[in-house]
Protein backbone atom coordinates (compact mmCIF):
# COMPACT_ATOMS: atom_id res chain seq x y z
CA UNK A 1 0.00 0.00 0.00
CA UNK A 2 0.87 3.43 -0.74
CA UNK A 3 -0.88 7.04 -0.16
CA UNK A 4 0.00 9.62 -2.72
CA UNK A 5 -1.21 13.28 -2.15
CA UNK A 6 -1.32 15.58 -5.34
CA UNK A 7 -0.48 19.49 -4.64
CA UNK A 8 -0.06 22.35 -6.99
CA UNK A 9 -3.53 22.71 -9.11
CA UNK A 10 -5.47 25.67 -9.37
CA UNK A 11 -6.23 27.92 -12.23
CA UNK A 12 -3.86 29.52 -14.68
CA UNK A 13 -4.26 31.30 -17.97
CA UNK A 14 -3.56 30.44 -21.12
CA UNK A 15 0.19 30.14 -22.13
CA UNK A 16 0.76 30.16 -18.59
CA UNK A 17 2.52 27.23 -15.99
CA UNK A 18 2.28 24.98 -13.10
CA UNK A 19 3.79 22.50 -11.46
CA UNK A 20 1.87 19.79 -9.30
CA UNK A 21 3.36 17.52 -7.31
CA UNK A 22 2.80 14.13 -6.02
CA UNK A 23 4.25 12.63 -2.41
CA UNK A 24 4.49 9.20 -1.36
CA UNK A 25 4.25 7.92 1.83
CA UNK A 26 6.42 4.87 0.85
CA UNK A 27 10.14 4.34 -1.60
CA UNK A 28 8.77 5.14 -5.01
CA UNK A 29 12.15 3.09 -5.96
CA UNK A 30 9.96 0.01 -5.11
CA UNK A 31 7.08 0.65 -7.97
CA UNK A 32 8.42 -0.05 -11.47
CA UNK A 33 6.94 3.38 -12.77
CA UNK A 34 5.09 6.35 -11.89
CA UNK A 35 2.76 8.45 -13.85
CA UNK A 36 0.43 11.65 -14.40
CA UNK A 37 -3.31 10.75 -15.78
CA UNK A 38 -5.91 13.20 -16.43
CA UNK A 39 -9.44 13.38 -16.65
CA UNK A 40 -11.53 16.07 -18.21
CA UNK A 41 -15.69 16.36 -17.50
CA UNK A 42 -17.28 13.81 -19.88
CA UNK A 43 -13.93 12.08 -20.41
CA UNK A 44 -12.05 9.16 -20.46
CA UNK A 45 -8.83 9.40 -17.80
CA UNK A 46 -5.64 9.40 -19.85
CA UNK A 47 -2.15 8.94 -19.56
CA UNK A 48 -0.42 12.13 -19.73
CA UNK A 49 3.05 11.22 -18.51
CA UNK A 50 5.37 7.92 -17.24
CA UNK A 51 8.96 7.51 -15.68
CA UNK A 52 10.06 4.42 -14.68
CA UNK A 53 12.51 3.65 -12.36
CA UNK A 54 15.59 4.30 -14.30
CA UNK A 55 14.37 7.78 -15.39
CA UNK A 56 12.89 6.85 -18.88
CA UNK A 57 9.47 9.09 -19.41
CA UNK A 58 7.24 9.01 -22.21
CA UNK A 59 4.30 11.85 -23.30
CA UNK A 60 0.73 12.12 -24.34
CA UNK A 61 1.50 13.67 -27.99
CA UNK A 62 -0.75 16.18 -26.57
CA UNK A 63 1.29 17.59 -24.35
CA UNK A 64 4.73 16.50 -25.84
CA UNK A 65 7.42 19.68 -25.94
CA UNK A 66 4.62 21.77 -23.08
CA UNK A 67 4.88 18.85 -19.92
CA UNK A 68 7.98 17.30 -17.98
CA UNK A 69 7.76 14.62 -15.54
CA UNK A 70 10.66 13.96 -12.95
CA UNK A 71 11.26 12.17 -9.68
CA UNK A 72 13.23 12.68 -6.62
CA UNK A 73 13.59 9.29 -5.40
CA UNK A 74 15.23 10.86 -2.18
CA UNK A 75 12.52 12.45 -1.30
CA UNK A 76 9.66 10.04 -2.87
CA UNK A 77 7.81 12.89 -4.83
CA UNK A 78 7.38 12.57 -8.82
CA UNK A 79 6.44 15.87 -10.09
CA UNK A 80 5.01 17.46 -13.85
CA UNK A 81 5.69 20.83 -14.90
CA UNK A 82 3.22 21.93 -17.60
CA UNK A 83 4.28 24.76 -19.62
CA UNK A 84 2.34 26.41 -22.08
CA UNK A 85 -1.27 25.77 -20.97
CA UNK A 86 -4.12 25.53 -23.14
CA UNK A 87 -7.78 25.08 -21.93
CA UNK A 88 -7.88 21.68 -23.20
CA UNK A 89 -5.15 20.44 -20.26
CA UNK A 90 -8.14 21.51 -17.99
CA UNK A 91 -8.63 18.56 -15.71
CA UNK A 92 -8.32 16.59 -12.58
CA UNK A 93 -4.76 15.50 -12.68
CA UNK A 94 -4.36 12.05 -10.95
CA UNK A 95 -0.88 10.45 -9.60
CA UNK A 96 -0.35 6.94 -10.09
CA UNK A 97 2.38 4.48 -8.54
CA UNK A 98 2.33 1.16 -10.50
CA UNK A 99 4.34 -2.10 -9.92
CA UNK A 100 3.46 -6.09 -11.18
CA UNK A 101 0.09 -6.60 -9.14
CA UNK A 102 -1.04 -3.32 -7.76
CA UNK A 103 -2.16 0.23 -9.45
CA UNK A 104 -2.58 2.93 -6.57
CA UNK A 105 -4.00 6.27 -7.03
CA UNK A 106 -4.23 9.68 -5.51
CA UNK A 107 -7.08 11.61 -4.90
CA UNK A 108 -6.65 13.99 -7.53
CA UNK A 109 -5.73 18.02 -8.16
CA UNK A 110 -8.21 20.09 -10.33
CA UNK A 111 -5.84 22.12 -12.68
CA UNK A 112 -8.16 24.92 -14.66
CA UNK A 113 -6.77 26.98 -17.77
CA UNK A 114 -8.50 29.88 -18.75
CA UNK A 115 -8.50 31.12 -22.32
Amino acid sequence: QVQLVESGGGLAQAGGSLRLSCAASRNIFSFDAMAWHRQAPGKQRELVAIINKVGSTNYADSVKGRFTISRDNAKNTVDLQMNSLKPDDTAVYYCNALRVGGSYWGQGTQVTVSS
